[in-house]
């Protein structure tokens, strides 16, 4: 009888962003099936100032900290029910860059929570593997804009990654570098979009020319899914009518000449948005019209499996 790869049972994956800090809770069986059981996320902005500052911010540190504490009431309160939960950690682009992460890290453990900082090649692949799940077997490229960080990743889904870098360009950290003015403006928002096109034109060169592009394009994490919920104007976030949607680049070409010119506190206002999230939304969506741009694609398709995903999958490997 032949073993599956993954081992059964019920696994918790908590996700430390630079913008947000989530918990996914599911039971996976043997062949990598995915059922989820619980799920919670808040915009925690560890990665506030952490750009200019190179440190993260005692009352950033603070807040993940005390949100990271309802996510281990809620794994225990799942336990009582009789099921043990494996639990995995990890903290990306914030965390990597910050001299200070070990106090993070002490902050996690004082919740019973052992925290991993990982590199942006780790992140990649665990952000493929989740997103990739539901389409095995076809080239791919998954887009995953986070606050810190942007990771692109190349290869056949289910497989092993042929291609993947992580970008120091995030939706966080863009919004601190260029967009000084409130509303930022057309002018600022060019300057932006052409920093991140000279960053990632060689990649984007060598992944076109590969032929990458011409498969499944995937855009992971808030950004993407929030320009559906926007788009849809959801004024109750429905992740089956997210989950894949298909985004075009007039989509993010209206979005961004609405916004641009949108003070935050009217950002704060449009359905769909977590008004958490309208400050650095501009930001994601120049990202992602940027990567259509240099690589010459019109459309990509939002997925709800990401990072969360990967580190289950992973975690469950045998």
């Amino acid at each position: 009888m032949s073993v599956g790869l993954y081992e059964p049972g019920r696994y918790a994956a908590i996700d430390i962003g630079t913008v947000t800090s989530r918990l996914f809770v599911a039971d996976v069986d043997e062949a990598g099936a995915i059922e989820n059981v619980a799920r919670d996320i808040a915009i925690t902005n560890l990665g506030t100032g952490v750009d200019a500052s190179g440190r993260l911010a005692a009352e950033s540190i603070e807040r993940v900290g005390a949100k990271v504490d309802e996510f281990a009431a809620t794994i225990a309160k799942l336990e009582e029910e009789g099921t043990p939960i494996t639990t995995c950690a990890i903290a990306t682009s914030a965390a990597r860059d910050a001299a200070n992460s070990d106090e993070l890290v002490e902050r996690l453990r004082q919740a019973g929570v052992e925290l991993h900082i990982i590199p942006g090649e780790r992140e990649a692949a665990l952000s493929f593997s989740g997103a990739t799940s539901a389409f095995p077997g076809e080239k791919a490229v998954v887009i995953d804009v986070g606050g810190g960080s942007t990771e692109i990743i190349a290869g056949m889904a289910g497989g092993a990654l042929e291609h993947a870098h992580s970008f120091q360009i995030g939706c966080r950290r863009v919004t601190e570098r260029f967009f000084t003015q409130d509303p930022p403006g057309a002018e600022l928002v060019g300057k932006a979009a052409e920093w991140i096109a000279d960053e990632m034109a060689d990649y984007l060169g060598m992944l076109i020319d590969g032929g990458y592009m011409a498969g499944r394009v995937i855009a992971v994490a808030g950004t993407a899914t929030s320009i559906v919920s926007m788009r849809e104007e959801m004024e109750v976030y429905d992740s089956t009518r997210v989950h894949g949607a298909v985004v075009t680049r007039a989509d993010l070409d209206a979005l961004i000449a609405k916004l641009q010119d949108m003070p935050l506190a009217d950002r704060q206002k449009i359905v769909g948005l977590n008004p958490q999230r309208a400050p650095v939304i501009l930001a994601g969506i120049v990202i992602l019209q940027q990567i259509m741009e240099v690589a010459g694609i019109d459309e990509f398709t939002v997925s709800e499996s990401d990072i969360l995903q990967g580190v289950v999958l992973a975690t469950a490997s045998r």
